[in-house]
């Protein structure tokens, strides 16, 4: 597959900008998406934010089991961080964001009176990928629609200042990415679920690529009962081929759009792309 790279010069510029508006932020959402939550984190957050809080979100909870779920809040939690868990769309999750945050705004405004100053409003950001929910959360947070949202990457192109109540005002920010994907099978995985601008990559590799990691990950059955293609004795490239041939008159990039988003829709059912890690077996 060739290199997936996607650093386009909106992005570029919307970093800069994020940089410098970040001292004056007190508290940083860090949206990432439940599906993939490790492939989907800004490796540079922690160092551009330093000690300010972080509360992170993963979005997209209605598109993983409950286990799973359950396993990353213990996995985070081992890491001395807390998740909170949303379906931005469906309005699920919202309200303990909220009261976190205002939390967070009360012990900064105690921090602003041991040191003389006049207590103000919290300021927050919210910060993510593309298309991992960031203006859909930002919208419920404020209960109607002041940013555009779509699923697709890279709808917000600047930096806005919203106010969501007296005590909480929010940067919407756009997508962030890093510069340069070190890890092909993170970027892999941000192209399936749709994180990453889709001139970074073909459908039909990253169609094939869905389907090796569907059966590596043992969720081949949910293949074979709904296409009736059974993947375990071929290729994801043989797959996306058969499939063509027999569905849809040896149209492969149908096929692959048909595979991409049943599964970007949650159409599959619920399908985590990463698990928590485990620990190493000692050998």
């Amino acid at each position: 597959m060739p290199l997936i790279q996607w650093y386009p010069g909106h992005i570029a510029k919307a970093e800069r900008q994020l940089k410098e508006q970040l001292n004056r932020v007190d508290v940083i959402f860090e949206v990432l998406d439940a599906r993939i939550p490790l492939a989907s984190h800004h490796p540079d957050v922690p160092q551009w934010i330093g000690d300010k809080p972080r509360l992170l979100v993963l979005n997209r909870m209605d598109m993983i089991p409950e286990s799973v779920r359950q396993g990353w809040l213990n996995w985070f939690a081992a890491q001395g961080e807390t998740v909170y868990y949303t379906n931005a769309k469906q309005g699920k999750g919202i309200k303990p964001l909220k009261k976190a945050a205002q939390e967070a705004g009360v012990q900064m405004n105690q921090r602003r009176r041991d040191r003389g100053m006049r207590p103000r409003g919290v300021r927050a950001v919210v910060i993510g990928f593309p298309n991992v929910g960031k203006s859909a959360l930002i919208n419920r947070l404020l209960g109607r629609k002041v940013v555009a949202s779509a699923r697709r990457a890279g709808v917000t192109r600047q930096l806005q200042w919203i106010r969501i109540a007296d005590d909480l005002e929010l940067l919407d920010a756009p997508g962030i990415i890093p510069a340069k994907l070190d890890t092909q099978e993170d970027a892999v995985k941000l192209a399936i679920c749709e994180d990453i601008g889709e001139a970074a990559y073909d459908n039909q590799q990253i169609g094939a690529a869905l389907v090796d990691l569907l059966v590596e990950l043992n969720f081949e059955k949910i293949l074979s009962s709904r296409y009736q293609l059974d993947p375990q004795e071929m290729t994801g490239e043989e797959y996306i081929e058969i499939l063509g041939n027999t569905r849809y008159k040896g149209d492969k990039e149908r096929a692959t759009m048909q595979l991409l988003n049943d599964f970007r829709k949650g159409i599959m059912g619920q399908i985590p792309l990463e698990l928590p890690p485990t620990e190493q077996v000692k050998s």
